[in-house]
């Protein structure tokens, strides 16, 4: 049967509908996020901090880590104790004096992690500055990857960086402390650039009512990485093994040079209009969707861009024009503040959850599996409710759960661990919610590279998780009520934003000035109307 005239979609509705194309191309960036997620927090378990003791030469033999001859009383592993003189060829638990001096050598339980095999016992330093160079490699990376994926595509970008996680498996071969740092510093700065890369092209390949879909499935795979990362640790347990089972995988992500498909938005405002034509195409013929293709193939790209609703001045603009928009910079400071404090307090419950009592194992694998009902949760409500409201109270709601989850005695362990898991539950929604909402808040003509500005400020976020531990040195509510105050002012500033449920996304800054011209235009109106209707009421 011939398909009619009334029966074509409007070129521009394509994207709108969850199709074949859509799925594949989730599918696709889900198992991506699944593999740099794993290789992103490789350092918690690589890097974990293991049991060790003094070694003592006229002592050790077989070198036990809890000999017969160790002395009863407990000992900072730090500190060696002294032999008392004329021992004989035997050690026993009275053969030490009540004096210490400063050890030198250790020896280790195990030697799971790399802190036995590159000898760092008693330099925690040492050992946290592993997870804080990678930190620091993601944030050198956000630096250029919105400008990167904007002048470059969302396509090549991705593909880079996931290949070139491969590098990681060089670690697995080095025995020098630095070289391994240097070589965790470079795979960050390599790989920092797929969360970005991947939460923008899964947003702009599918239509308006699928964005938060695809910043839940994005999200997924965050999780289920850290899922699936916990399991190989747990049945992985040496290091090094750990590293060449974790970085090989991603190889294989060269072959998405031709199963991954280019942003057709991208393509669009870049001029790239043949491409997009194609892709269009591709996406119809997928989607089984009726458009009028003589159409597509005969327009140029002012009429492309028409179509799509897309400004012809979107080539032109930079961040530059961003920067004298006051709308923007307010969405700008606000959505990276916001992702600053969900990034702090999701991988600060993270990193935190390996001290609960039990298996360090489980509760890590624990931890990421309440990540799961905290995003379905914000799915609904955000669909729902709006974006806006579920964020603000989210985040005040995660905010308190902290707080609160210090105002109990010691003696209470089920309680802390519930509102533990509660507010890392609580934290993933934010967490999943506000990427979303701040891709919907930025134009399309600098959005990769003020979602990259995002991420940035993200990223310290990530660089300061892993040191919020030594703020309990300080007092041990002290990190609970940091992630409280983050969250509830992170809240009230969200509610200075715009609500995006249901709006196209803008393309230009100049439409978001015009739309938020009109918004005040409005606001004026409404206020005029009801001073009017009081000086009515009291002229009669």
């Amino acid at each position: 049967m011939d398909v009619t005239k009334n029966d074509e979609t409007e070129i521009c509705d394509t994207m709108e509908r969850l199709g074949t194309f859509q799925r594949i191309q989730y599918v696709f960036s889900f198992f991506a996020t699944v593999l740099v997620t794993i290789t992103h927090i490789n350092y918690v378990f690589v890097a974990g901090e293991i049991n060790y003791r003094c070694l003592i030469p006229e002592c050790d033999t077989h070198n036990e880590y809890i000999p017969t001859w160790w002395p009863n009383s407990t000992i900072d592993k730090c500190l060696k104790p002294i032999l008392k003189p004329n021992v004989g060829q035997t050690c026993t638990n009275d053969s030490f004096t009540n004096k210490f001096e400063d050890c030198t050598e250790w020896v280790y339980e195990t030697n799971d992690t790399l802190v036995a095999e590159l000898k760092l016992g008693c330099q925690p330093w040492k050992i946290n500055m592993i997870g804080t160079m990678h930190s620091v490699g993601l944030l050198l990376a956000m630096i250029v990857s919105g400008w990167m994926i904007d002048r470059f595509g969302r396509k090549p970008i991705f593909i880079f960086c996931l290949v070139g996680s491969c590098i990681g498996h060089f670690k697995a071969f080095t025995s020098d402390y630095y070289i391994y740092v240097v070589i965790e510093l470079i795979e960050a700065v390599i790989t920092g650039g797929a969360y970005t890369t991947v939460s923008v092209l899964m947003m702009e390949i599918g239509g308006k009512k699928n964005r938060l879909l695809a910043g839940v499935i994005y999200a997924f795979g965050i999780y289920m990485g850290e899922s699936v990362f916990a399991v190989m640790a747990m049945f992985v347990p040496y290091w090094k093994n750990l590293i060449k089972v974790i970085y090989t995988p991603p190889i294989f992500i060269i072959s998405y040079v031709y199963f991954l498909k280019e942003s057709p938005r991208w393509q669009i405002v870049s001029g790239k209009t043949e491409c997009a034509k194609e892709t269009l195409l591709l996406i119809s013929k997928a989607n089984k969707v009726n458009i009028n293709k003589d159409k597509l193939i005969n327009m140029n790209g002012e009429e492309l861009k028409k179509e799509f609703k897309i400004d012809n001045c979107q080539q032109k603009e930079t961040f530059r024009d961003a920067m004298k928009s006051r709308e923007i910079m307010k969405r700008l400071v606000i959505g990276s503040f916001a992702r600053f404090a969900a990034c702090l307090v999701y991988y600060g419950l993270i990193i935190n959850s390996v001290s609960l009592p039990g298996n360090k194992y489980t509760n890590f694998f624990l931890s990421s599996l309440m990540s799961y009902p905290g995003d379905l949760m914000a799915l609904y409500l955000m669909n729902n409710v709006g974006r806006k409201l579920t964020l603000v109270y989210g985040y005040i709601i995660c905010g308190l759960l902290c707080v609160a989850s210090v105002c109990f005695p010691d003696d209470y362990t089920w309680v802390n661990t519930a509102f533990f898991l509660v507010s890392k539950m609580v934290v993933s929604g934010c967490f999943i919610g506000v990427v979303t909402y701040t891709i919907e808040l930025y134009p399309t003509s600098v959005r990769g590279t003020l979602i990259g500005i995002s991420a940035l400020v993200a990223s310290i976020g990530n660089i300061l998780a892993p040191l919020t531990p030594i703020m309990k040195t300080f007092s041990p509510v002290l990190p609970s009520l940091t992630f409280g105050a983050l969250a509830v002012i992170a809240g009230l500033l969200i509610t200075m934003t715009p609500e995006t449920k249901d709006s196209a996304l803008m393309d230009t800054v100049e439409q978001v000035e015009r739309e938020i011209n009109l918004q005040n235009t409005k606001k004026k109106d409404i206020k005029g109307h009801i001073n009017e209707s009081f000086v009515s009421k009291d002229e009669v």
